[in-house]
């Protein structure tokens, strides 16, 4: 009788093990599912990033609509980033809105910490909203005392067994907005890797931009549309939407994509951007795997006769996968006639793209699918000839502390770096 009931509870634990088993397995296809239709075929013919007709057709493609006067200024590395994000945070005299992958417990993460709790305590109504996957090496202390201070803080996507499903659906956007009238974008993380000027393998290549005028109402919506996600609160009234009067010469969109709506927003206007080009793409990418529509387009865009320079990241990475699956297509992109340059310094995160000395692109977006279908992100658009020549004065500074990488020495690396190379890139589509 003992034996029979032994061998019922072990048929009964191999079920319900095959049931968990079961629920994991769908678990994991769900993540790796795309959730929308895909883009499927190339874009052609597209008009020039100078016309009106391109900047009224990316107004309701990607959208939102692009703004006419607006000051965006650059700022390297953290060096920059941080002293002018903290003084804004500082500033902050009605509201306070920060959206950011990386949270890292450190000097950095607790000097924004502190200045957000001191604007909390003063009576401003700060949100934070951290993704959970990369603020998970922030202190639970660190998140104790932004909420006593009456830091209002929530986690994206934060890790429960009934949100599996979620998992592989990150929030990679980095926006800061004060009082609706100043607002932050680009790659920086919160974190100590970010601080100096990149001359060291440990201080991280990057770039963050201060934005004023119209468009900063765009990059308070972009934020918004997580937080009612999270939260279910909209925040809304003077404090958040002033009326913003122009403040400079630039026009500009700042435009979001998330795998459950517009999830091909951002590789769209990555594809009319490349389409439209009849110069020059200068290109600098921290994960630079594109996929078969953009390998495409910039392969179409060489042949028009246009100059595609690429810089990458060099010894120092993050992520030695990610770095294997990009070098197996420098390969083609080289033999298509771009040059790609390795950069040597330090770990190098930068995101920008440059078109015609007219269209800057800038933001937390990535040159990879990840990026381009799976984690939410937003891009601010900059279509000013002045900001451009600017920026490109600041890649030629980068293209100065890299190499270059030539097809034959792709050719002839060994053969276990081809074959790592190669297994990598079979993971392109999650990367």
């Amino acid at each position: 009788m003992q034996g029979t009931t032994k061998k019922w509870l072990i048929r009964g634990m191999i079920c319900v093990l095959s049931v968990v088993a079961t629920i994991a397995v769908v678990l994991a296809v769900l993540n790796l599912m795309p959730q929308e239709a895909l883009l499927e075929r190339d874009i052609r013919d597209a008009s020039t990033v100078t016309s009106a007709q391109f900047h009224y057709e990316v107004s309701y493609l990607p959208g939102p609509a692009v703004l006419d006067g607006n000051r965006v200024t650059a700022l390297q590395n953290g060096a920059e980033s941080f002293p002018a994000m903290l003084a804004a945070i500082r500033s902050a005299r009605r509201s306070l809105n920060f959206e950011t992958y990386v949270d890292w417990s450190g000097f950095v993460s607790r000097e924004f910490a502190r200045a957000m709790e001191e604007r909390a305590r003063a009576g401003v109504a700060v949100h934070v909203l951290v993704d959970a996957v990369g603020g998970a090496k922030m202190k639970d202390s660190v998140v104790d005392d932004l909420r006593r201070a009456g830091v209002q803080f929530r986690y994206f996507h934060p890790l429960h067994w009934w949100t599996l499903d979620r998992l592989n659906n990150r929030d990679h956007r980095k926006i800061l907005v004060v009082d609706g009238r100043i607002g932050f974008t680009g790659g920086i993380g919160i974190a100590d890797e970010w601080s100096g000027n990149a001359r060291k393998p440990d201080h991280w290549r990057d770039m963050q931009f201060q934005v004023e005028g119209p468009v900063v109402a765009q990059m308070q919506a972009v934020f918004e549309s997580n937080w009612i996600v999270t939260t279910g609160h909209a925040l809304y009234g003077a404090a958040y939407f002033p009326g913003l009067q122009p403040i400079g010469r630039s026009s500009a969109q700042m435009f979001a994509s998330s795998p459950d709506d517009g999830s091909e927003n951002m590789q769209l206007m990555y594809l009319l951007a490349i389409s439209a080009a009849n110069k020059s793409i200068d290109l600098e990418a921290a994960y630079f795997i594109p996929g078969p529509l953009i390998r495409k387009a910039l392969k179409a865009a060489l042949k028009r006769g246009v100059r595609v320079r690429i810089i990458v990241p060099g010894a120092h990475v993050d992520s030695g996968i990610v770095n294997a699956a990009s070098q197996a297509q420098w390969g083609p992109m080289l033999q298509a006639g771009a040059h790609i340059y390795r950069y040597q310094p330090s770990l190098f995160h930068s995101k920008l793209m440059i078109v015609d000395g007219y269209l800057t692109m800038v933001g937390s977006a990535n040159f990879d699918n990840r990026s381009f279908r799976l984690n939410d992100e937003a891009n601010l658009n900059v279509y000013d000839a002045d900001f451009a020549v600017h920026m490109t004065q600041v890649f030629e500074q980068d293209l100065g502390r890299s190499r270059k990488v030539s097809l034959e020495a792709w050719r002839n690396r060994p053969w276990p770096r081809k074959l790592k190379d190669w297994l990598s890139s079979l993971t392109s589509s999650q990367l």
